[in-house]
């Protein structure tokens, strides 16, 4: 534990330390593309923010390699390579992306390449955990297809989550977290040394979108960019198709999966784990797809419909936002990590519920604001107040009204309200073209060049 725990230290050390430089570099380089009609923040952010992070993926795969106990997973298994090379071809797409908007089937090629090279490298799914069946050894096309698709889907997944200021890496560090460890249980209780690369990749994966968020969070100085978001989605997926294809469910029980398949649900946790830490933004992926075809749009063309932008349309603040959909992430991602412990216990599934009441609860909280009295309206926040108050050197900008939350109460604000009659706002365009980078809401304390 203690190596794990120091190469998540050195790599979100290196991501910290480089996101300052990197965000420099980006500014001169010009990769801050101008505010789009999807977007939320009022002005343009350098992004790149993936350079950092590679880098820090860099770090920690070679302090691993360094350690006593983590030596093994390099000279036992050919994944961590199979992990930098993927790595490496699609952090440079993104970083091409970033800086010249490259066309979105482009992106798609280059996600299939990355698998694929994860793949030929030894990194693939070579069995499933199938329910009243057992485990099935699949042929090598099957194993490569399917492998090709979970990395694929898992990227466009968190990219498209990639909306507000330190959502995507937040909800990456609590699936990670989740999924370090789930795979740690199995290699150390277990004695399954096939899990140790899993638990390797989760841990550097903490460690990226740990020294991250500290320039990402809200207000964010620098976005992550798609040389982020597809780097930690291919490294959340890498860990995945590990723990799915290479560990053998009847290994955890000593016994045959199909003489128990009805009576011990959580042979089939290796198969769902993986699902359970994207469940929050696979949903987002696909009611995305399902929205624009229906509207008979590409799949690819960016809308402001994804569910953070609802949550802002809702009437919840921009923080209130993302920590709504860091615990939604955090419920289901260690509801399923506790479920795969002692599925037997009720308390677990009463604790679920309990708290997706209190989730549900959260996401209504707008309709429940309190509203002072009019001789108390001077001494509490805005947000409180029954009328919107302007200061008259002051009127809000059209920006502050498309981004959905002001400085001191706009109507877009949680639980703002005008008596005046409502500004104009620009219509939002539905299906502007580019789908990558991060938004953020909210002042910055330098003005971007």
């Amino acid at each position: 534990m203690r190596e794990y725990l120091l190469t998540l230290c050195v790599t979100a050390a290196v991501t910290y330390l480089l996101t300052g430089p990197v965000r420099k570099f980006a500014i001169a380089a010009g990769a801050m593309p101008e505010i789009r009609a999807r977007d939320v923040h009022r002005e343009p952010t350098p992004r790149l923010g993936g350079i950092a992070m590679f880098f820090g993926l860099c770090a920690g795969l070679l302090v691993a390699d360094h350690l006593t106990n983590l030596n093994q997973v390099f000279e036992k298994s050919n994944e961590p390579r199979a992990l930098l090379s993927g790595a490496a071809v699609i952090w440079l797409i993104g970083v091409l992306d970033d800086k010249f908007e490259i066309d979105a089937l482009i992106k798609l090629g280059a996600q299939m390449i990355a698998a694929g090279v994860m793949v030929m490298q030894g990194l693939t799914i070579l069995w499933l955990p199938i329910p009243s069946v057992g485990t099935v050894a699949l042929t090598q096309w099957q194993g490569t297809l399917l492998t090709v698709a979970l990395v694929v889907i898992t990227i466009n997944a968190v990219n498209f989550v990639d909306g507000l200021d330190g959502l995507a890496a937040g909800m990456v560090c609590i699936a990670a977290a989740a999924f370090f460890m789930y795979a740690y249980r199995i290699w150390y209780s277990y004695g399954i040394e096939a899990a140790a690369p899993a638990t390797l990749f989760a841990a550097i994966l903490m460690g990226m979108c740990v020294g991250f968020l500290p320039h990402n969070m809200h207000p964010a100085r620098i976005f992550m960019g798609d040389s982020g978001s597809m780097l930690i989605g291919l490294v959340l997926a890498a860990g995945a198709i590990s723990i799915t294809g290479q560990v053998d469910p009847d290994n955890l029980f000593g016994g045959s999966e199909r003489s128990t398949v009805h009576g011990m649900v959580p042979i089939y946790i290796p198969l769902l784990m993986p699902l359970t830490i994207i469940a929050i933004p696979a949903a987002d992926l696909i009611l995305a797809i399902v929205r624009r075809t229906w509207r008979g749009q590409s799949p690819f063309a960016a809308d402001r419909g994804h569910l953070h932008h609802r949550l802002l349309e809702v009437g919840h603040s921009h923080s209130r936002a993302v920590l709504i959909m860091y615990f939604w992430s955090a419920l289901i991602a260690f509801g399923a990590l506790a479920y795969s412990v002692n599925s037997a216990s009720m308390w677990i599934v009463l604790g679920v519920v309990l708290l997706s009441a209190i989730g549900l609860l959260l996401l209504l909280l707008p309709r429940f604001t309190p509203r002072a009295p009019r001789w108390a309206e001077s001494f509490v926040p805005p947000r409180y107040r029954r009328r919107k108050v302007l200061p008259e050197s002051a009127p809000a900008t059209e920006s502050e009204s498309e981004s959905g939350e002001s400085e001191e109460g706009s109507p877009g604000g949680p639980g703002g309200v005008q008596d005046e009659e409502p500004e104009h706002r620009t219509p939002v365009v539905v299906g502007v073209s580019g789908v990558n980078g991060a938004t953020a809401v909210g002042p910055r304390s330098r003005s971007a060049r």
